[in-house]
C-alpha cells in the first residue's frame, strides 16, 4: 500500500507546525493548564498642565511731544517807488526796497491721556500785521492797560481734552488762528507767497473756546465761543459764535463750510453794537498731484445805526506740479464794500477805504530740499480809488501828518526763503 508507514507521521509533523504558533499565541500555561493572562502595558503617564498664564498689564501710554518751527524771509521791491516805502494794505510784505525777516516761530505740542497743550512762539515784522487790530484797553492802579505789544510773541496758545465720543471730540480754549478761508498765516502752507486781500481783511486770531467733533473719517464739525475778530481782549459786551464742517478725501476733494456771527464794533462807535454776519465756504480739488484748483466766496452784512453795511468777496486759486522740485501758482481775488448811509451819516469801513479792490498774483515756488522754499511771485494790486503810495508822497506819517495815499494801483515783485522742520 502505497500509504503505509509513512502516511501518519507525515500527518503529524504537520499537525505540529500548526500547534506550535497557536501556543506560541496563548502564551505559557498557568498551574492548571489554562493559558497565562498577559496583562496589558500600562499607559504613558500624562505631562503635568501648564501653569496658568499671567495677566499681561495693558500698556501705558506717556507723554508725547511735538516741536516744529519755521522761518520766513523776503525781499520786496514795489515799481511804484513809494518815497514813504510802504506797500499798503498788504498782510506781510508790505515795506518796500528792504530786506525783511518777516516772521520766525517755534510751535511745540504735547499731549497725555488725553490732554493736549500747543503754544507757538513768533518774532518779525509778521506780528506788527498780526496784532495791528487788536483793542487798546487802558489800566488802573491795579490792573495794566491791554495793547498789541502785550501779545505780540504769541501766535497761538491753547490747552484742551479729547473725549471718548464719535471718532473724537475735542475741547478747547486759548488763543488760535482763525478758521476762516483756505489760507495759512504761514506761507509754507499757502500756494503763493503773499495773502488775498481776503485773508488780510478777514480775521487773523480769535480768543475763547471750542469744541470740535469727528463724525466721520472725512467729516468733521467745529463749535467755537470767542471774543471776535482779532481780539485777545474783547473790545465790547458781546461774544461771537463760529460754526464750521468740513468733507475731506485726502489729495482728492476738500469742502468746507463757515458761519460767523456777533457784536465786533468797539464799545462806543458810532454805528452802535450790530450782529455782524459771516459766511465763508471754499472747495479744493486735487488732480493727482498734477494740478491743484481752488474756489473761495466770502459775504457777510451788519445792519448798523446808519443803515446796512454790507460785503461780497471771492478768490480763484490754480497750482500745477511740472517737476518734483518746482510749483507754479496764480491767484486773482476780488472784494467789494458797501457802507450803511442815512440821514445822519455814513458807517466807517469795514475793510478797505475803497468800495472794492483786488490783485492778481502769480508765483515760481522752488523745492530744493523737502523743507526749504524758494519763491519767486509778482502781484498787481488795484482799487476804485488812491488807497496805496507811489513816488513822492506827502504827509510825514503822524497822526497830525499822515502819509496821503496817492495811487490806485501798485505792482511788487518779491523775493521769499522759507525753510521749516
Amino acid at each position: 500500500m502505497r500509504g503505509g508507514m509513512f502516511g501518519a507521521p507525515r500527518s503529524l509533523l504537520a499537525a505540529s507546525w500548526l500547534v506550535l504558533p497557536l501556543a506560541l499565541l496563548a502564551g505559557p500555561a498557568g498551574a492548571d493548564g489554562t493559558p497565562a493572562q498577559v496583562a496589558p502595558p500600562a499607559p504613558a503617564p500624562l505631562p503635568p498642565p501648564p501653569p496658568p498664564l499671567a495677566p499681561v498689564a495693558a500698556p501705558t501710554k506717556g507723554p508725547t511731544y511735538t516741536v516744529n518751527g519755521y522761518v520766513e524771509t523776503a525781499y520786496t521791491y514795489s515799481l511804484e517807488r513809494p518815497s514813504n516805502g510802504i506797500i499798503d494794505y498788504r498782510a506781510f510784505d508790505n515795506r518796500h526796497n528792504t530786506f525783511t525777516l518777516q516772521n520766525a516761530v517755534i510751535d511745540a505740542s504735547g499731549s497725555v491721556a488725553g490732554l493736549s497743550a500747543r503754544v507757538a512762539l513768533q518774532v518779525g515784522s509778521t506780528p506788527n500785521t498780526y496784532y495791528g487790530a487788536e483793542p487798546n484797553l487802558p489800566g488802573s492802579a491795579g490792573t495794566p492797560s491791554s495793547t498789541p505789544e502785550y501779545w505780540r510773541y504769541i501766535q497761538q496758545a491753547y490747552a484742551g481734552y479729547k473725549a471718548d465720543v464719535a471718532r473724537g471730540l475735542t475741547l478747547e480754549a486759548g488763543i488760535f488762528l482763525s478758521p476762516i478761508g483756505p489760507e495759512s498765516l504761514a506761507a509754507k502752507d499757502s500756494w503763493n507767497y503773499s495773502r488775498s486781500n481776503l485773508f488780510f481783511a478777514l480775521p487773523f486770531y480769535h480768543t475763547g473756546a471750542r469744541a470740535t467733533l469727528e463724525l466721520t473719517e472725512r467729516t468733521t464739525m467745529a463749535f467755537w465761543v470767542v471774543n471776535g475778530w482779532n481780539s485777545v481782549v474783547d473790545n465790547n459786551a458781546g461774544k461771537s459764535i463760529i460754526s464750521t464742517i468740513s468733507y475731506k478725501i485726502p489729495d482728492r476733494l476738500t469742502l468746507n463750510l463757515l458761519y460767523m456771527g456777533g457784536q465786533e464794533r468797539p464799545t462806543g462807535a458810532p454805528e452802535g453794537q450790530p450782529n455782524r454776519h459771516l459766511v465763508d465756504g471754499y472747495a479744493e480739488v486735487d488732480v493727482g498731484s498734477v494740478a491743484s484748483f481752488l474756489a473761495e466766496v466770502d459775504g457777510g452784512l451788519e445792519q448798523n445805526n446808519f443803515g446796512l453795511s454790507s460785503w461780497a468777496a471771492g478768490a480763484i486759486y490754480a497750482r500745477v506740479h511740472p517737476a518734483s522740485w518746482l510749483y507754479l501758482a496764480a491767484r486773482g481775488d476780488y472784494l467789494e464794500e458797501h457802507r450803511g448811509s442815512g440821514p445822519t451819516g455814513t458807517a466807517s469801513a469795514i475793510f478797505f477805504p475803497a468800495s472794492w479792490v483786488g490783485s492778481g498774483t502769480f508765483t515760481i515756488d522752488g523745492r530744493p530740499h523737502d523743507n526749504v522754499s524758494l519763491r519767486l511771485e509778482y502781484r498787481h494790486d488795484q482799487a476804485a480809488s488812491d488807497i496805496y503810495f507811489k513816488g513822492t508822497v506827502q504827509g510825514a506819517g503822524t497822526t497830525a501828518s499822515p502819509y496821503v495815499p496817492n495811487a490806485v494801483a501798485q505792482n511788487t515783485i518779491t523775493a521769499a526763503a522759507l525753510a521749516w522742520f
